[in-house]
Order: C-alpha cells, then sequence, then structure tokens
C-alpha cells in the first residue's frame, strides 16, 4: 500500500526552480532513497514531505491525507539532519526526551520510552552522557532514537551518514537498514552517495536537477539505467554511441554485438556497460566482441584492480577481481559478453 505520495509537487527556491513536476509513491514499511547529486532538490523534497517548506504546486499525502497545510509537529512524521542537531548541554537521555516532552507525555511514560529505544539503537548506559562525550557513530544514533521515541509513522533521513568516517560510515548504514527492517517503519533516505543507496534501499529513486528520472529497485536501476545520466552517475559505466547494424552496432572501428532483440527501431544508440561485465584476457578467447587493446593506466584496490583500457578510439574502464597473480601490463584483449551490454536509444 501507498504510505507516502508526492504528486506533481514543484518548488522554487527564491530564483532556482529546485524541485519540477516530481511524482513519486512510496510503500509503506519499505526502505526508500533519494539519489542524486548536490543541488538535485532531494532535500528539498524530504523538508517538503517533513513540513518545513510548503509545495508551491503539487500534493502530498501521508497514509492517504494531503498534509500540505499541516505543520511539521502535527504530521506523523521524524527527520533526522545531516548534522544530527543534538541539543550540546543536554545528555542523551535528555535529547532523546525532547521530543515526547515537547508533546506533555507523561513524566513516567517519558523515561519508558527513552529506555526502550536507547535499547533499540544500543545505546544503554550512555543516558548520562553529553554529546561532546560520543562517537560520530554514536551521535548519529542518537539522533535516530530522538526520532523514533516519537513514534512517528514515517521516518525521514538527511544524509545522516555524510560526518562519518568510510569505515564507520559502512558499519552505521548496516545497522540502520538492520533496525527499519526490525521496526518495520516507512522510512525515506536522502543520499549522494550511490554505494550507499544501492547497499540499503529497497527503492532507489534518482534524482537530476529537480526532477525524478529513474525509479526502480537497486538492481535495475544500476544494470538498466534509463538515461545516459543514471548510468553514469549511479556507479561507473563505459559509454559506445554508435549506428545499429543487424545485431550490432559500430562506432568509431570496434563492431559491437548485442543481442537483436535489445536493438531500438532507431539507428544511432549508445551501449553501456560496466567495468566489472569485461574481461581481460592475454591471448584472444574463441569470444564474439573480442577487441585488442592497450592498458594506458590502472590501479590496485584490494579486491579489485582497475584498469583503463584503449581500444580503437575508446578507453574502457574495466575491473578484474582478486588480482592476487599480479598485475596486467602491455597489450591484452578486452572482452565485452553481448547480454552484458545495456541499450539507451537515442
Amino acid at each position: 500500500m501507498a504510505h507516502v505520495e508526492i504528486v506533481n509537487v514543484t518548488k522554487r527556491l527564491g530564483t532556482t526552480l529546485a524541485v519540477q513536476d516530481f511524482s513519486l509513491t512510496v510503500r509503506e514499511g519499505s526502505f526508500t532513497t533519494l539519489l542524486g547529486p548536490s543541488g538535485c532538490g532531494k532535500t528539498t523534497l524530504l523538508r517538503m514531505v517533513a513540513g518545513f517548506y510548503r509545495p508551491d504546486r503539487g500534493e502530498i499525502r501521508i497514509g492517504g491525507r494531503t498534509v500540505n497545510d499541516v505543520p511539521p509537529h502535527q504530521r506523523a512524521t521524524a527527520m533526522v539532519f545531516q548534522e544530527y542537531a543534538l541539543f550540546p548541554h543536554m545528555t542523551v537521555a535528555e535529547n532523546v526526551a525532547y521530543g515526547l516532552r515537547k508533546r506533555r507525555v507523561p513524566p513516567e511514560r517519558v523515561h519508558k520510552k527513552v529506555a526502550e529505544v536507547l535499547a533499540l539503537v544500543d545505546l544503554q548506559g550512555l543516558d548520562d552522557k553529553f554529546p561532546h562525550q560520543l562517537s560520530g557513530g554514536q551521535q548519529q544514533r542518537v539522533a535516530l532514537a530522538r526520532a523514533l521515541a516519537v513514534e512517528p509513522e514515517v521516518l525521514l533521513l538527511d544524509e545522516p551518514l555524510s560526518n562519518l568516517d568510510a569505515k564507520l560510515r559502512v558499519r552505521v548504514r548496516a545497522e540502520i537498514r538492520a533496525l527499519q527492517r526490525k521496526i518495520g517503519k516507512t522510512t525515506l533516505y536522502v543520499t549522494h552517495d550511490q554505494e550507499e543507496a544501492l547497499a540499503i534501499s529497497d527503492t532507489v529513486a534518482v534524482m537530476h536537477r529537480g526532477h525524478l528520472i529513474q525509479v526502480g529497485d537497486p538492481m535495475e536501476v544500476y544494470y538498466k539505467p534509463r538515461t545516459a545520466f543514471v548510468a553514469d552517475f549511479v556507479g561507473i559505466a563505459n559509454f559506445v554511441r554508435g549506428r545499429a547494424c543487424g545485431d550490432a552496432v559500430e562506432a568509431d572501428g570496434v563492431r559491437v554485438q548485442v543481442p537483436r532483440s535489445r536493438l531500438p527501431s532507431s539507428a544511432q544508440v549508445t551501449l553501456v556497460f560496466r567495468p566489472e561485465a569485461a574481461r581481460l584476457w592475454a591471448t584472444p578467447p574463441a569470444a564474439p566482441n573480442v577487441f585488442p587493446a592497450a592498458i594506458v593506466g590502472r590501479v590496485f584496490q584490494g579486491p579489485v584492480a582497475r584498469y583503463w583500457v584503449q581500444v580503437e578510439a575508446w578507453v574502457w574502464t574495466v575491473d578484474v577481481h582478486d588480482p592476487h597473480m599480479g598485475l596486467l601490463d602491455g597489450g591484452i584483449y578486452v572482452e565485452i559478453p553481448p547480454n552484458r551490454v545495456h541499450v539507451l536509444a537515442e
């Protein structure tokens, strides 16, 4: 069932058209991520759902009820901000209790609820600590606990991991996802981190310049991008623009075979394939789409070696997993399996 519905919403901030004719349905209990580059309108959209901004046009519905004119404290939402917005003069318990006290919840129930949510986010025993005494990951969980304490129907998270270091970010995002599955809250999450969005989402909504470009599950968005922008923004992609001829595409010295069913009726197409889809060989295999190539760059990344290889006028990125036998050098061959090629019509 639809829990949050954003219907043809437009919002201008000053002279900037931040969100343009945007529509999205968020299923009840799902984890949906708004993904896009800085300035694409994703935080503006989240703030409209929270009630901090009012749409210029369109409707926002929560649980079937239009909430355009409903103030934030009367909506069934709670928001975790990028900077956490913890009160530095309050203890952990006081921060978590703040929203409950504002709602005039009886003190005995406040105490019980604070204990429950601190246990839920694994912060037992830190009730009397102040924010400056906590690690970044602990502060993030306090902000999450404060949002959960008011028992929202919809949880809104605005880039909550951006202030954490890389390893901690991976750990905390897994904790957030596990917690969301446990409590079953409908969650709308904002990030510009593609890996983060793919790792934790049920649904990814890709935004660009205020528009919704594509909605789908992570594998669909990654392997079947609707546009070149989505392909390029969500991960790394190789592009080959050329002319469809039978069961292949010809482009600047290369002829790439593609399953005929994937080729559209338009003559000009763009082929997309991911670095992990291609293969490198010292000697040419008996397979379609094998091209002699020269390595023009490489970098060792532990579990992956990334190569930049030149084939005619094209430079493609190719990943080789588990390169424990050593790095390749000199002339090699690149294989692009036809079934790993995605086709975009012009």
